[in-house]
């Protein structure tokens, strides 16, 4: 049973920066795509940004978020920078169950097995 938790969400304010973590347990996922997904109130969710056999950021993030991962403590940290009050969503950590596919895009919810239960970012203005 694989078991995502993330860690370091919280109020800050615009131009602020925010690390956030996803800590992995369970099994190695050293092989395995991740991603980092936002849900805004009465939005669906949507994609941030994933580290795969390549590192695939949203056009709304790209330039001010980045994405790493530790594959010795199989954990994954998005760092946050210039946020905006649009970034303000719970963002949830996601893991695929199946090795990496070259090729595949790994920015949809449906190529993921795996979810952590989120953590509250709020930008305020």
């Amino acid at each position: 049973q694989v078991q995502l938790v993330e860690s370091g969400g919280g109020l800050v304010q615009t131009g602020d920066s925010l690390r956030l973590s996803c800590a992995a347990s369970g099994r190695t996922l050293s092989n395995n795509a991740m991603a980092w997904f936002r849900q805004a109130p009465g939005k669906e969710r949507e994609f941030v940004g994933s580290i795969s056999w390549r590192v695939y950021y949203a056009d709304s993030v790209k330039g001010r978020f980045t994405i790493s991962r530790d594959y010795e403590k199989n954990t994954m940290s998005l760092v946050m920078n210039s946020l905006k009050p649009e970034d303000t969503a719970v963002y949830y950590c996601a893991a695929d169950s199946k090795a990496l596919s070259i090729g595949r895009p790994y920015s949809n919810v449906g190529e993921f097995d795996y979810w952590g239960q989120g953590t509250q970012v709020t930008v305020s203005s």
